[in-house]
């Protein structure tokens, strides 16, 4: 179908590819993949046409049509209506239409044997390009990537880019090409579009080349692997997860090869070196130092595995309960997210928000954070809660004058620069990257500085929104790889499921204007929500948090049964004057309490710091022993704190 042979191409003195080759067969499904930057979109563009190539050729079919999905029709608006817009793909069905609604008209008052002559022909074409159906096609594409029936009149210029995307690739899907190109199609679906698509696209009746870095979405799709690597295009004749097995075969046979190469040299050299000067010998020597110049060398296996070693650390420990969301309300107007809502973090907890798009994910992230104000109900943060918010518009909060060393100092003042340096190595700029201006990178690179920034703010709770879009493959592993290694509590908002089987031990989803809590991990979930389609498992089976429910269902307001007014007794409310007083004094002793045991703590921290400390075997032991057993105390105290605050607070609110 296309073939592309010795492909060169170039960036100013640098080789995009050199001599690649790759042949796409019909409905063959491809996956194209590699770092960001070592250009799988500029060979989409290549295939297109839209850039020159430097050398080779590349040879198309006669009856080949491309369509590209890309993220330049972001910027694409127009105040036609979505379905109007995805129905440009029927251009040829669209003229008949007219055509077809122009001479009804006119025969309204020119009834004529040439016009129905002319009406039957145009009926005749429309209905043998199924043109009666195209408008029930084009809706059935558009609902499934999200669209509601009333979104489907409403004009493209009202929706963000991200939904303007899908408009664009239900306009491809619909014009149904035999090449379909799609760069990155899973940063602007959620999940239940990311399902469909997949759905799509395995009986797509056509070729398919897919760059993206969700890696469940490449092994449901694909069935090629082609990676872009050393201006190379490397084909494994599989999925992803067939591709990783493969690579690590062949890298593994490379290595022994270039290993067998490498003492060749080795004890030709030192042939050469030791009877050059010997006339008996010197012929010879000659005839091994031309052998060696004519051997192809083979290249080492370049370690592409990412190691994350640096240690997070907090500023304060905090207390048992992080987070309480109390009875919350949240509408825009008449579109309401949340109706009296109840949901509690614990220490240690890691959640990732699952769902689809308009259900209010990252405007409960922004509750959490306190910057989203509610309509009703409390946000409350537990005890020496600090936490660090990120998400994609806060990029653009990045110095661009600085350099990455200097931004990185910002948020970690006490860092040395050997230790920030370590940190960016993490993320994968290494050597005099450190120096580069925040202007000049990329979209991932500067996520990946943000995210490294966040994950030194010393925050013991951290909220992600999206943390994985624009990362390749490899920058998600090393956020896996820190997220793991992490000992504080966060919640998650993520459409990669790879990411969040990963890293999250709870699920929570938004569901009938509440939020629901499965207690296990992305793949118990899907197993739960596939056996509860079949009917195999109860509705409530996972813990669901709501005001005075179990199950998530509505229920009535809340109400106090100590008395018909519902403030208690004279009697019972000076018994709560006495338990308040009582609980105050007990959470000001655990606060002196621990104020005194953090002194104590901080003071062992810089004794085991001291080189006469570790030189000691058991001076360090015993200061070590004593550490754990202040830090053990001390999260106790911290939860009889937060115990005895919690019954005071109910009390006053009796009392009030």
């Amino acid at each position: 179908m296309i073939s592309i042979t010795n492909l060169s191409y170039y960036l100013g003195s640098r080789a995009l590819y050199e001599n690649a080759s790759l042949h796409i067969k019909p409905n063959q499904k491809i996956g194209l993949i590699g770092l960001n930057g070592t250009g799988k979109s500029t060979l989409l563009r290549i295939i297109t046409g839209e850039y020159q190539i430097d050398g080779g050729t590349i040879s198309k079919a006669g009856d080949v049509t491309i369509g590209f999905l890309n993220q330049d029709l972001l910027s694409y608006q127009t105040d036609d209506s979505i379905l109007s817009v995805a129905m440009q793909a029927f251009e040829r069905q669209n003229i008949l239409q007219a055509q077809i609604d122009e001479i009804l008209h006119e025969m309204e008052t020119n009834y004529t044997d040439d016009l129905v002559d002319k009406l039957g022909k145009a009926q005749e074409e429309f209905e043998a390009l199924d043109g009666y159906t195209v408008q029930s096609r084009a809706e059935e594409i558009m609902e499934g990537l999200g669209f509601s029936t009333e979104d489907l009149q409403k004009p493209l210029r009202q929706f963000s880019g991200g939904w303007r995307m899908r408009v664009m690739l239900a306009k491809l899907l619909l014009q149904k090409p035999s090449l379909l190109m799609l760069d990155e199609p899973t940063n602007h679906l959620d999940l239940p579009s990311i399902q469909w698509v997949e759905k799509y696209i395995q009986t797509y009746e056509g070729a398919v080349i897919v760059v993206s870095h969700d890696r469940e979405f490449l092994d449901n799709v694909i069935d090629v692997t082609v990676e872009v690597a050393n201006a190379k295009l490397n084909l494994y004749s599989g999925n992803y997860s067939f591709y990783l097995e493969e690579k690590a075969l062949r890298n593994e046979i490379q290595k022994g090869a270039f290993e067998n190469q490498q003492a060749k040299i080795r004890q030709t050299e030192r042939f050469i070196e030791r009877f050059k000067a010997q006339a008996t010998k010197a012929k010879q020597a000659q005839s091994r130092v031309k052998q060696l110049a004519r051997m192809e060398r083979i290249d080492d296996v370049i370690d592409e595995s990412a190691r994350v070693n640096f240690k997070f650390q907090f500023s304060t420990q905090p207390g048992r309960h992080i987070l309480h969301l109390d009875d919350i309300t949240k509408h825009y107007g008449p579109k309401r997210i949340l109706t009296r809502a109840d949901i509690r973090l614990e220490r240690g907890d890691k959640v990732a928000l699952i769902g689809a798009n308009g259900r209010g994910k990252s405007t409960l992230l922004r509750i959490i954070s306190g910057s989203e104000p509610l309509n009703l109900g409390s946000r409350n943060l537990g005890h020496n809660v600090s936490f660090s918010f990120y998400a994609q518009h806060q990029l653009e909060s990045l110095n661009v004058e600085d350099n990455l060393l200097e931004e990185l100092k910002g948020a970690a003042p006490t860092k040395s620069e050997g230790e920030l340096r370590g940190v960016l190595g993490c993320f994968l700029f290494s050597n005099d990257e450190v120096f580069k201006k925040i202007k000049v990178l990329s979209g991932g690179e500067k996520s990946r500085v943000a995210l490294a920034k966040v994950l030194l703010s010393q925050a013991n709770f951290l909220l992600l929104d999206e943390p994985t879009n624009h990362l390749d493959m490899q920058s998600v592993n090393i956020l896996i790889q820190a997220l793991e290694q992490y000992e504080g509590t966060y919640v998650v908002v993520s459409h990669d499921r790879y990411f969040v089987s990963q890293i999250a031990n709870k699920i929570w989803y938004i569901e009938d204007e509440q939020i629901k809590e499965f207690p296990g991990t992305f793949d118990e979930y899907e197993w739960w929500m596939e056996e509860k389609k079949q009917g195999n498992v109860s509705s409530p089976a996972p813990k669901s948090q709501s005001s005075g429910s179990t199950n998530g269902t509505a229920v009535a307001p809340k109400q106090t049964t100590t008395a018909s007014n519902g403030r208690g007794t004279d009697d019972e409310r000076k018994e709560w004057q006495r338990t308040l007083k009582k609980l105050t004094q007990q959470a000001e002793e655990s606060e002196t309490k621990i104020g005194q045991l953090e002194d104590r703590k901080r003071r062992l921290e810089a004794e085991l710091a001291d080189p006469a400390t570790y030189g000691d075997n058991k001076l360090m032991q015993a200061k070590n022993d004593e550490y754990h057993r202040i830090k053990k105390e001390i999260n106790q105290l911290q939860d009889e704190w937060e115990t005895a605050m919690l019954e005071a607070e109910q009390l006053e609110g009796k009392l009030k």
